[in-house]
């Protein structure tokens, strides 16, 4: 995806800010709740949707509560000459809810979830035998002190 650098003015971050307060909130009540037409609101949504500054929507899942009540952190060390592959096989591992390419000894940051120990010992097996994976080396998410957050980025 292309994203289109955007700079965000003092309307913009209200609205958006409004958005992360209620994900769901329609177009008309964050206008009424901010004082401000319901055309602009929507205009500027859009704009931001097609510059890539906002995801598609989606809820917020909580894992715990669908089954998935462990968090781990893998890094992948990876065959750069087969990344593509190793990222398709990644794709194909449904507990992995992230993989993000970083810098440093590892190639590969990814997050999984998983229902227990055992199930993240699986897992990683199964990342493993992705084409092109060279090794890896886990940690298991005790406790989440600060959740994902975005809001005080307005």
């Amino acid at each position: 995806m292309l994203i289109i650098m955007y700079l965000l003015d003092a309307t913009d971050r209200r609205i958006l800010a409004a958005l992360d307060a209620d994900s769901r909130a329609t177009v008309q009540a964050i206008a009424y709740e901010l004082g401000l037409a319901r055309g602009t609101v929507h205009t500027r949504l859009d704009r931001l949707q097609r510059s890539g500054a906002l995801k598609a929507h989606s809820p917020r899942l909580h894992p715990p509560a669908l089954g998935w009540p462990l968090r781990a952190h893998i890094t992948a060390e990876a065959n750069q000459d087969k990344l593509d592959l190793t990222i398709a096989d990644l794709e194909q591992i449904p507990e992995i809810i992230e993989c993000v390419a970083v810098s440093g000894q590892s190639d590969l940051s990814i997050e999984i979830v998983a229902r227990d120990a055992d199930d993240v010992y699986r897992i990683t097996q199964a990342i493993m035998k992705c084409r092109g994976v060279l090794r890896t080396a886990t940690s298991i998410m005790l406790r989440e002190l600060i959740s994902r957050r975005q809001h005080q980025l307005l």
